[in-house]
């Protein structure tokens, strides 16, 4: 029963299943059915579901039947960012870039690890391989990730670059939209923070910050009523986010 699931599961669909999970996947659109890839497959759509225990097993047993997997070496990785195994994932990633150098889903989603642990000038380095790369089809997600490293680095500007770009490419892409929403609003340009969530919640679910963002560009809007209503939904959806802790102490919604 697993192996006739795995058949509907081209090479493809699993690029842009680790694609949506770490940001950006890339593989030959070619099936395999060697005992490896079906590990590597099954393992992956387990780590979409997270369930991470049985993932973490079949990419195991992939790296078992195929040591130079590069593609199960950065799926393994990204299950330990997870984890919150950050050495273990970044040993994963360093193997994966080793065995495919030139493979734009291993820099994007090592790139983007780096960034997040604070080594920015190596991040960097690789998303801008990732994203300035023709070849890749989905490069506004590596473009989103730079996007996010430079707000890490204190580099709003240049942030807010990167996710144009991101949109220009794709302008739907909700993780580019919610960054615009943010900037937008800190920027005092309420009305423009409206229209990106509007556009984001085209494809996207509410997160506690675009919620707080929502509630507080609705406010200064002087629509009080639905500045409310985002209020209530924060509440009432991410009760214990950081969000909701900061805005229930206030009365003045």
């Amino acid at each position: 029963m697993q192996l006739k699931l795995l058949k509907m599961i081209n090479r493809f669909a699993l690029a842009l299943l680790i694609g949506l999970l770490a940001a950006c996947g890339l593989m030959d659109g070619t099936e395999n059915d060697n005992p490896g890839d079906v590990h590597l497959q099954l393992g992956v759509r387990y780590l979409s579901m997270n369930k991470l225990e049985l993932a973490k097993e079949n990419l195991l047993l992939a790296l078992n039947e195929d040591s130079g997997n590069a593609q199960a070496h950065n799926a393994l990785a990204f299950l330990y960012e997870k984890l919150n195994q950050p050495d273990q994932a970044k040993d994963h990633y360093e193997t994966a870039l080793n065995l495919e150098h030139d493979d734009l889903s291993v820099k994007n989603n090592f790139g983007r690890f780096l960034c997040e642990h604070g080594e920015h000038e190596a991040g960097m380095a690789l998303l801008s391989e990732a994203s300035s790369n023709p070849i890749n089809d989905r490069q506004w997600m590596a473009l989103t990730n730079a996007g996010r490293c430079q707000l890490s680095m204190g580099q709003k500007q240049l942030a807010e670059n990167y996710f144009r770009q991101a949109l220009q490419f794709n302008n739907s892409y909700a993780p580019a939209l919610s960054e615009m929403q943010k900037i937008a609003y800190e920027k005092g340009d309420f009305w423009a923070a409206k229209g990106y969530l509007q556009r984001y919640l085209g494809g996207a679910e509410h997160t506690a910050e675009t919620l707080w963002f929502a509630a507080f560009a609705e406010r200064a809007l002087g629509s009080k009523e639905l500045a409310r209503q985002y209020r209530r939904l924060l509440l009432e959806k991410f009760p214990l986010s950081k969000e909701a802790k900061k805005i229930s102490g206030l009365n003045d919604f």
